[in-house]
């Protein structure tokens, strides 16, 4: 068995390493080098992997369960109320629209009414993983299209859990229920004797518990292993999270894959996100890679060739309805004429989650297999199709419309070297590259808004175009020679994958990163940069010494009140990162750092030395802005 496991493990190795190269250079994207991989190791081409037909599902579901973890982990409530209105309205409704008119072609075909209901259901969603993975390889998931298409998809994973919930009370009286019953059929299932209404109920509860259980006892199991300082350990604890939350879901009948995306987005708060997220990331795309090369094998090419008038039919139908639906609902919802293209082509696919729906409807006898068969064949071609929907998209479609064109032109060539670099020029990076450059200090500046590079051109300011979180032109930026580089990016998300790609491959490099609050300064602090600024801090703090100066307070009483705190302030963040993972030494330390704070200004105050300083303003001047703002002395 050993050498067989092995043997499996080689060819699909093999196949990723030799398919994807090839396709790359002919400019179709990894994931249909991987898909076609797939085809030709399959069972029915050389055979070489699937004998049985269900190892190659097994290989789909691990990647898939891997991969939503990591979706769910990034989905933070900021993000989710940022998109609230695309995933609520777009995604709400293309789910509800799409599935609507499947049904009703369905029944216009002669299919039950559950019938069509749960195949209209399954049909409405799309791939989350072929998706994310093509967009992110273009560089279009920052776009309008790009997030609009993501926040389809979020509502589309979220779907699945009443759509399971649905597919037992779809089975009461269903036309197939009688004929699952006669099969024989028996479910492993823990709730496969329960009635329907019971086990609608017991999915409910399950996605509950994973909700309760998350956030009441992961996290503090998740803390005390943390205190061990053994990184190998933390991995085996969040392997074992998420295959535990698998064996769980499956044992009431439903997705391994969406339990682990919704305990993802359960821990997507947690002070472990990011330490979770850099332990499972060697993974990610290899794992990735091994599902679509299984979603490749598991075409059944002897159905295709038995009834291919059917499959290629049903596969039309489907990208032809969803392409119209989804184009309709993209331009209703404002979106311009390329950003619509944008959403239509590369959503217009079933999704992975269609294999266990499926799966799901002939175990409760919701669907027999005369139907599901064929309609998995073309799920599974769907998807194959959607990289060449894309380059569809982006070599035809997109050109004619133009406003693409500064979206996906290629990274600049850089032909300087110089000690500073300096990652995003938006308002704060601009101030510090003026600065610098003011005092003749030569600095090498990437910004990926190909639009604000153009516009920045114009000033007569020298920026680059590019990802600068890509190793190769991190590199050609000349960080190998540099000797600081500041990131002041726009997003959180950024600002760490940076960190993390200078971190591995240019450790000499003083890291100067720009952070957007306390928890964020300190993620940044335990990833390695080495001076945090908190975009809010200084302008915080100026405000308060001009109050302070309002109230009668002296102008450098107010400066060294003002550097005091923001030094006391730098100091208390590296000392309270040591306790981030003990949330009792963390409060117990933050409490004593308060008071020392207050207990050093109010020394400071009573200090008789420190009041000579009377050059920083008249007492005349003092009185006089005390009268203007009506206050008594």
């Amino acid at each position: 068995m050993n050498g067989s496991l092995l043997f499996q493990a080689f060819i699909y190795l093999a196949a990723a390493v030799i398919a994807v190269p090839i396709a790359k250079r002919l400019g179709l994207g990894s994931v249909l080098g991987y898909l076609l991989a797939g085809v030709v190791i399959g069972p029915f081409m050389l055979g070489l992997v699937g004998q049985e037909g269900e190892d190659v599902m097994h290989f789909a579901e691990f990647g898939v369960v891997m991969m939503l973890f990591v979706v769910g982990l990034e989905l933070e409530p900021s993000l989710l109320w940022r998109l609230r209105q695309p995933i609520l309205g777009l995604g709400g409704l293309q789910v509800l629209v799409t599935s609507l008119v499947f049904a009703g072609l369905g029944i216009v075909v002669g299919l039950t009414w559950q019938e069509a209901v749960a195949i209209g259901m399954t049909l409405s969603l799309s791939s989350t993983a072929i998706v994310l993975q093509s967009l992110a390889e273009r560089g279009l998931l920052k776009t309008e299209g790009g997030q609009s298409a993501f926040a389809v998809l979020l509502f589309q994973d979220i779907a699945v859990i009443p759509m399971l919930a649905l597919f037992p009370l779809l089975a009461a009286g269903g036309s197939a229920a009688a004929e699952h019953h006669d099969e024989g059929h028996a479910s492993t299932t823990l709730i496969a004797s329960l009635p329907p209404w019971a086990q609608t109920l017991a999915v409910i509860g399950a996605v509950a518990a994973i909700i309760v259980f998350g956030r009441f006892l992961v996290r503090p199991a998740l803390s005390a292993i943390a205190q061990t300082r053994l990184r190998e350990i933390f991995t085996a604890a969040a392997l074992l999270l998420v295959i535990g939350i698998a064996l769980l879901m499956s044992a009431v009948g439903l997705s391994p894959a969406l339990g682990t995306f919704l305990a993802g987005v359960v821990l997507a708060n947690s002070e472990y996100r990011h330490e979770l997220e850099s332990d499972i990331d060697p993974f990610k795309g290899l794992l990735l890679g091994l599902f679509f090369i299984a979603v490749g094998a598991s075409i059944d090419f002897g159905l295709l060739f038995a009834q291919p008038l059917l499959i290629v039919g049903l596969v039309v139908a489907i990208i032809a309805v969803k392409f119209a639906i989804l184009f309709g609902l993209a331009r209703s919802f404002r979106l311009s004429m390329d950003q619509s293209a944008l959403v239509a082509f590369s959503l217009p696919q079933v999704g992975e989650f269609a294999f266990v729906l499926f799966s799901f409807a002939r175990q409760e006898g919701v669907l027999t297999a005369a139907l599901t068969d064929p309609l998995v064949a073309a799920v599974a071609l769907s998807m194959a199709l959607t990289p060449l929907l894309l380059v569809i998209n982006e070599r035809f479609v997109q050109p004619r419309f133009g406003t693409r064109k500064a979206e996906a032109r290629p990274a600049d060539a850089i032909d300087e070297e110089n000690a500073v670099l300096i990652v995003g020029f938006g308002s704060f990076g601009a101030t510090v590259g003026r600065l610098l450059k003011a005092n003749n200090i030569r600095t090498t500046v990437l910004d990926i808004d190909s639009d604000r590079v153009d516009l920045l051109r114009k000033l007569g300011l020298k920026v680059y175009y590019g990802d600068a979180s890509r190793y190769d032109l991190l590199a050609s930026a000349g960080a190998g020679h540099a000797k600081i580089l500041v990131i002041a990016l726009d997003t959180p998300e950024k600002t760490m994958a940076l960190v993390h790609t200078a971190k591995k491959h240019f450790p000499h490099l003083t890291i100067y990163a720009r952070a957007f609050d306390w928890n964020d300064a300190q993620d940044l602090v335990r990833a390695g940069a080495h001076h945090v600024y908190r975009e809010s801090v200084d302008t915080a703090l100026r405000m308060g010494a001009e109050v302070m100066q309002t109230m009668g307070f002296r102008a450098y009483q107010a400066r060294r009140a003002t550097q005091t705190f923001l030094h006391h302030d730098e100091q208390s963040m590296h000392e309270l990162v040591a306790h981030r993972d003990d949330q009792a030494a963390y409060l117990t330390n933050a409490r004593r750092r308060i008071a020392d704070l207050e207990q050093l200004l109010l020394a400071d105050l009573a200090d008789a030395d420190l009041d000579r300083d009377a050059g920083w303003d008249p007492d005349s001047l003092r009185e006089e802005v005390r009268q203007q703002a009506g206050l008594s002395a």
